[in-house]
């Protein structure tokens, strides 16, 4: 009689839980972060989408509506209207901008081809002394828009009281830069140089009297320069150099695709 074969006793398993080699846990952070960059991104995407859909203007690709706020590419789109004055009178229409169209001028290298003067009433409440310059329409839609977004909400921080006149130098003029042999933009309309604001209240701020200090006046008269910056081509104060130490120059020089702008 034979007796039974002993099976082997089987070896326990080894342990399953044993440490992870570096390679592995490298594997793991890298995955970890991977995962987390995903996240990230889908919340920006997330953020820019509700960003956007409620601020247009912020896009390159976007119409132009002067009756809303002031946005990333709004300086380049209002020097743009230079290529196209139909688009540039109809805006200024839909934003309850009231205007005269002015007949074209042809002197030597100078002159303009749609210009027009802004009228009183309407949506813009500021007036100008003296009355009714005559202007290239960018430069209006880019006042129309300064006038809102920028120098009456800073008039009210400032003072308390709104403007209710632009006081200025004038608008065309064929005239080089002063020092050089290249036109201003002043000889095609296309600028304005701004020296005052006149208060409801009476009170008086000029660019020669009141640039330096460090009271209210000064304070707002570089509120209103910097909020120039994102809406003309081109915005000169005092800060530039002492031909301007009396005004602000603002004008809507064509600068092509790149729409870079000059801010001194």
């Amino acid at each position: 009689m034979t007796r039974p074969r002993r099976r082997p006793a089987r070896r326990p398993p080894r342990n399953s839980t044993r440490r992870p080699t570096r390679s592995a846990a490298r594997r793991a952070s890298r995955q970890g972060w991977t995962s987390l960059g995903i996240i990230a991104a889908l919340c920006l995407l997330l953020l820019g989408f509700l960003h956007f859909r409620n601020r247009p203007q912020d896009l390159p690709w976007t119409d132009l509506d002067l009756g809303q706020p002031v946005g990333w590419f709004t300086g380049t789109k209002l020097a743009a209207l230079d290529r196209d004055y139909p688009l540039c009178r109809q805006l200024l229409t839909q934003a309850g901008v009231r205007f005269a169209e002015l007949e074209p001028i042809e002197k030597g290298r100078c002159g303009y081809e749609d210009a027009i003067r802004l009228e009183p009433g309407g949506a813009r409440t500021i007036g100008f002394y003296p009355d009714k310059p005559g202007m290239a329409c960018p430069v209006a839609a880019a006042l129309s828009m300064w006038e809102w977004n920028v120098v009456q909400p800073a008039a009210i921080r400032h003072f308390g009281s709104r403007v209710k006149t632009f006081e200025h130098f004038g608008t065309y003029n064929c005239r080089p830069i002063a020092g050089t042999e290249t036109l201003s933009q002043h000889s095609y309309a296309r600028a304005i140089d701004i020296a005052g604001f006149e208060l409801a209240d009476g009170t008086r701020i000029t660019i020669a009297r009141d640039w330096t200090g460090n009271d209210e006046k000064a304070a707002f008269l570089r509120d209103v320069r910097d909020g120039a910056c994102r809406l003309f081509a081109t915005t000169l104060s005092p800060d530039y150099n002492p031909a301007h130490h009396d005004h602000l120059h603002l004008d809507e020089q064509p600068r092509g695709a790149t729409g870079w702008n000059a801010c001194r």
